[in-house]
Order: structure tokens, then C-alpha cells, then sequence
């Protein structure tokens, strides 16, 4: 697809000027490692590729060593980067004596940030633990630009975490879960992409609230349920009064219609195998008998 094509191109156009960028604040990485050594350096260099050649196979099992797919290996010859960046996977060739290594693993790591107590922007003390995934994006800037890579992008963490949540609110905090990790991730992946880190994703997993607090919330949303199961009731008796007036204005209009209600009820009554039936008397009755007292 040519549609396909195009956007891989654009990546790995991205991905090379990145790969430019990272190599020039790279200690050393822009420098010739030939200018560089010096005369006593080139002995040495030499001196270790006769001491290969005279104890051949032998200086196999010490030169040839082997990375993991998802491994890297930066290695310094005399204190200075080799050139052609980290090697492997597979196998690769040290000098004795003049070569170190250092393995670098690319696979995600899941660093699990501890409580931190913050004082949010509405001055509310909460607890808040977060999930950090990350993974090593250069393993040559890893090891020369920073002495422990994982380490510090942990302790960042921590104290991003603290920067993000103060300048926002409790009910941010609570509702804004999602915005609050974008922010973090953002932070973290500009500020440890100098250190060879990528920093794939940010989850908040608990705010935990002090126990004060947690009974003036929940004593404000019984309060706030209660009015509102009082003001439902109040409609619903609003209603049932206004169909009452309905249903006795109807009744009132026709004479018939209120002896057939009793008859509805009188059968209502027996349905339910009662021993004592109640004979409805019209009000018109009493008040001929009351006149005539």
C-alpha cells in the first residue's frame, strides 16, 4: 500500500533524526576513537591483539561473548565509547585487558512508585500511589549519560508524582485520574529522554483520603441522598394528590359511579377470606335521621 509505505518512511525518518540527536549529546559518541588514543593507547591496542593471536582458540572463551535478543552491550575501549554504538543481540567480539562491557536489558520495567503524602492545591493532605512502565530506548546514552538510569528515573517519578498532584484539587485528584497520569507520563518522557529512557505509561492506583475526611464526605453524601429521597417522596405525594382531586371530581359527576367503588371494594375485601365485611353507609341517610331529631 502506498498510503502504508509513506508513513513507515516518515518514521523511520523521525526515528533516525531522533537516533542523530541522542548520538550528539552522547559523551565522546561524536568523536574519532583513532585521534583520540594516543601512542601509549595504540600499544596497548596492539599488545592486546598479540596476546589474541598467541593463545588462540584459547582467547575465544574470553573475547567472544554473547547478548539476548532483548539485550545490549555498550563497551569502552581505554574509557572511551567504541564506535558503531551498542552491539548485539547475538555475538561480539571484546580485547582482553583494554575492552569493558556493559549489558543493558530493553524490556519494559514496572517500577511501583511508594504512597506519597501530597498537599493538594485546596490544601488537603492525601496519600497517592502510582505504576510506572518504562524500558531503555538507548542503551549507549543509558550507560554514558547517567550513572544509574533506573534509579533516577524512579526517584524522578516520585517527586513528579508530588509536582503534578499539588497544583491540583481534591476533586481533580478524585475525577482526573486519567489527565493526572497523561501529565506525569508528558513530564517524565521529556525529562528522561536525555538519559536513554522512554517512559511508556502512567497509572494512578489508589488515593487513599484521611479518615476524617472520609466521614465528613460520606456524612455529606447521606445528607445530600437523604434530601433528595425527601424531595422524591414530596413529588410522588404531589401526584398522588392531584390524581386523588382527578379521580373524585369524575366520581362526583355521576351518582353511579360511587356505588360501583363500593361494590370494588366490598369485593376486595371478601377476596382476601376476611370473617368481617363493612357495609358502606351513604352519608345521606345520617342526615335525614339528624333532621328529624
Amino acid at each position: 500500500m502506498p498510503g502504508g509505505d509513506d508513513d513507515t518512511d516518515e518514521a523511520e525518518a523521525r526515528w533516525l533524526n531522533q537516533q542523530v540527536t541522542r548520538r550528539s549529546i552522547v559523551i565522546g559518541v561524536g568523536e574519532s576513537s583513532k585521534t583520540n588514543l594516543a601512542c601509549c593507547g595504540w600499544l596497548l591496542t596492539a599488545f592486546s591483539w598479540l596476546l589474541v593471536a598467541l593463545t588462540f582458540p584459547l582467547s575465544l572463551c574470553v573475547c567472544m561473548k554473547v547478548v539476548q535478543e532483548y539485550e545490549r552491550a555498550v563497551i569502552f575501549r581505554l574509557g572511551r565509547l567504541v564506535t558503531g554504538g551498542a552491539r548485539g543481540p547475538g555475538i561480539f567480539f571484546i580485547l582482553p585487558c583494554i575492552d569493558t562491557y556493559t549489558k543493558v536489558d530493553l524490556r519494559t520495567v514496572t517500577f511501583d512508585v511508594p504512597p506519597q503524602e501530597v498537599l493538594s492545591k485546596d490544601s488537603v493532605t492525601v496519600s497517592v500511589d502510582a505504576v510506572v512502565y518504562y524500558r531503555v530506548s538507548n542503551a549507549t546514552v543509558s550507560v554514558a549519560n547517567v550513572e544509574n538510569a533506573h534509579h533516577s528515573t524512579r526517584l524522578l517519578a516520585q517527586t513528579t508524582l508530588r509536582n503534578v498532584l499539588g497544583t491540583r484539587n481534591l476533586s481533580e485528584i478524585l475525577s482526573e485520574r486519567e489527565s493526572i497520569a497523561g501529565a506525569m507520563q508528558e513530564s517524565l518522557d521529556v525529562a528522561t529522554e536525555s538519559w536513554g529512557i522512554m517512559v511508556e505509561r502512567v497509572e494512578i492506583k489508589d488515593v487513599r483520603l484521611p479518615v476524617q475526611l472520609q466521614r465528613a464526605m460520606a456524612a455529606e453524601a447521606e445528607a445530600d441522598r437523604e434530601a433528595r429521597a425527601k424531595v422524591i417522596a414530596a413529588e410522588g405525594e404531589h401526584k398522588a394528590a392531584t390524581a386523588l382531586k382527578e379521580a373524585s371530581d369524575i366520581i362526583n359527576e355521576s351518582s353511579s359511579a360511587l356505588q360501583l367503588r363500593y361494590l370494588q371494594t366490598l369485593s376486595s375485601i371478601s377476596a382476601e377470606k376476611n370473617s368481617t365485611i363493612i357495609f358502606p353507609l351513604p352519608i345521606e341517610l345520617l342526615t335525614r335521621f339528624v333532621r328529624r331529631s
